[in-house]
């Protein structure tokens, strides 16, 4: 089993820059697909970005071109760089880890606690 821990989140204006960083602890990190989620008030969990135990990345096509995910394994971290931030980006962030490569929740056993990220406009 692996452990999650968001952190990095924050209040930040419109069209400014966040990173996010997910540490993890447990089971060996590099044998994870990770993965970064998020939830606003009234709405469903949603996929934001995933990254394979290569490095192979996917994004959810609100973000794309805007977000990074990132992953240094001898470090057991994951990181999202969030740029150009929009008011609609506001949630609770949170980390995740499957034993595969997905975008679906459903696939995610592991979660880190989520960190909040506001967009002031």
């Amino acid at each position: 089993q692996v452990q999650l821990s968001e952190s990095g989140g924050g209040l930040v204006q419109a069209g400014g820059s966040l990173r996010l960083s997910c540490a993890a602890s447990g089971r060996t990190f590099s044998d994870y697909g990770m993965g970064w989620f998020r939830q606003a008030p009234g709405k469903e969990r949603e996929f934001v970005a995933a990254i394979s135990r290569i490095g192979s990345t996917i994004y959810a096509d609100s973000v794309k071109g805007r977000f990074i995910i990132s992953r240094e394994n001898a470090k057991s971290m994951m990181y999202l760089q969030m740029n150009s931030l929009k008011p609609e980006d506001t949630a609770v962030y949170y980390c995740a880890a499957a034993s595969i490569y997905s975008i679906r929740r459903n696939d995610y056993n592991h979660w880190g606690q989520g960190t909040q990220v506001t967009v002031s406009s």
